[in-house]
């Protein structure tokens, strides 16, 4: 990959003031890209930005699942920042939204009290895995916790130990130039009051505001930077703008999964028959669950669907669905219901719940398409996560649809390396040697790559549902890490 070369005039951006060169600019002010922050700073690297496309920092998103390899990246960041997310740890409440905020994201339920379990159920309402919600069960398993958080809490909670001049918002990256005169690399941002759709949000409302067609003035700035840190997300800037003009281009947007989400976040009126039923055979005291087919014989499970029950005030449903993303197109309320029970009647799910998502509320539902960034596509195609000073983290490198909930956590291992790479760069001064920062990028994404590959397999397959042993194995090799050897290990 070339990241283009700064042009005398031509760009509109050129003329702008050299006032300052950041040691590293970070784009992508989610909990990836604040954690990377954070940690630089616990480092005594505090000549950084992070910047964000976002014009302010809203209650939106989903929860996190924080599990023991996230934690324990996090708390080699920065002790603080792992006690803040800690105590920043929610059960379930009754959280109401805000009026403004309802027609523009879906808040999905706050999680279980410690002493709880995730339980999953055949059809017939037998428990075949239950997985604690405790973050001392955990601790004791694997040496450390688990931790549900909203996304915007874990923003919050990372965002609020940086210093607020160093966190910009509505700073939209449209442009990475390498300067190799000046020995860094200039970003182009755009500021401005609109909102453009992004097909690759949490979820899909067709109400939202990114309706809004009306221009409004914006403002171009330029910033300039040693390395750039890109963890914008699964719809990357700047990994497109990497990718531009290069072997890489087929791969610089991401691929769709092949399975979606769809999902009513309340049903109010359901018969009390019905509930009674639906408590007694499936929730059964538990606030959430997941019920498929897990007798299946002849057919991969990660091609049927799952259904998350969650039980507050009201019942709420999340469908996981293989559907081609065509099926999708267009559909909201009840076309989206529909589709869902179509999969759901396909699948030989039990006549209760059908009639619960019979019942689900048009202006309730909601879709997700879930997305990729395939960590290989076969052994000969690797797309690089990396070109001159610019590195790909988290989502931007290999998102992936959540089902083994290890998104956030691959990011924030994605942000420990990182973090002891650039420092290992600055304590040896070697900001300006080209040759050095290729090597600790390649050493990032010679560690990395490979277990991101597995977890990817271990998300698209579902292997680890196979057996209790393969569930075992996994968590094995998922939480059970020595991290502090796989620090050591990239400054050999």
């Amino acid at each position: 990959m070339n990241i283009p070369q700064s042009q005398s005039t031509a760009d509109g951006f050129t003329n702008t003031p050299i006032n300052k060169i950041y040691d590293v600019i970070i784009v992508g002010a989610g909990p990836i890209g604040l954690a990377t922050a954070v940690g630089l700073r616990k480092r005594g690297i505090d000549n950084i930005l992070v910047i964000d496309q976002t014009r302010a920092f809203r209650q939106v998103g989903q929860v996190v699942d924080l599990l023991p390899n996230g934690l324990k990246a996090l708390k080699y960041l920065d002790e603080r920042a792992y006690q803040a997310v800690k105590t920043a740890n929610l059960t379930f409440t009754n959280y109401q939204p805000a009026e403004e905020e309802k027609t523009t994201a879906v808040i999905e339920p706050k999680l279980p009290k410690p002493s709880l379990e995730w339980v999953s159920k055949n059809f017939q309402g037998q428990k075949v895995r239950a997985i604690p919600l405790s973050f001392d069960v955990w601790f004791s398993e694997y040496g450390e916790g688990r931790v549900s958080i909203s996304w915007y809490n874990l923003q919050t909670a990372l965002r609020q130990l940086l210093p607020e001049d160093q966190v910009k918002p509505n700073h939209r990256c449209i442009n990475v130039v390498d300067e190799p005169e000046l020995g860094c690399i200039r970003i182009d941002c755009v500021s401005s009051a609109n909102v453009e759709a992004n097909p690759y949000a949490y979820w899909l409302d067709t109400q939202s505001e990114n309706s809004d067609s009306t221009p409004q003035p914006s403002l171009t700035k330029s910033f300039r930077a040693k390395l750039i840190v890109a963890a914008d997300g699964i719809n990357s800037t700047v990994r497109q703008i990497l990718y531009a003009d290069s072997s890489n281009l087929p791969f610089a947007t991401p691929e769709y999964s092949g399975f979606a989400a769809i999902s009513c976040r309340e049903i109010l009126d359901i018969p009390q028959e019905l509930r009674s039923h639906i408590e007694e055979k499936f929730l059964a005291e538990s606030p959430i669950l997941t019920v498929a087919n897990y007798d299946l014989s002849n057919r991969a499970f990660s091609e049927t669907p799952r259904m998350l029950l969650m039980n507050r005030q009201s019942m709420g449903y999340l469908l996981h669905v293989a559907v081609p993303l065509e099926s999708l197109s267009g559909k909201s309320g009840s076309d989206l219901r529909n589709l869902g029970l179509q999969e759901l009647e396909k699948a030989g799910f039990p006549k209760v719940l059908q009639e619960l998502v019979q019942l689900s509320p048009p202006e309730n539902i909601f879709q997700r398409p879930y997305y990729i960034h395939r960590a290989a596509m076969d052994e000969n195609i690797l797309p690089s996560w990396s070109a001159g000073r610019v590195v790909l983290v988290g989502d931007a490198a290999h998102g992936m649809p959540p089902f083994m909930a290890q998104g956030a956590n691959q990011g924030l291992e994605d942000a420990m390396v990182m973090t002891t790479l650039i420092t290992n760069i600055a304590q040896e001064n070697h900001w300006h040697n080209q040759q050095a920062i290729a090597s600790a990028f390649d050493k990032y994404e010679r560690l990395r790559r490979p277990f991101m590959e597995y977890i990817q397999q271990a998300t698209l397959t579902q292997f680890p549902h196979s057996s209790n042993q393969a569930w075992q194995e996994y968590s094995n090799k998922v939480y059970r890490r020595n991290f502090e050897q796989i620090t050591s290990e990239l400054l050999v």
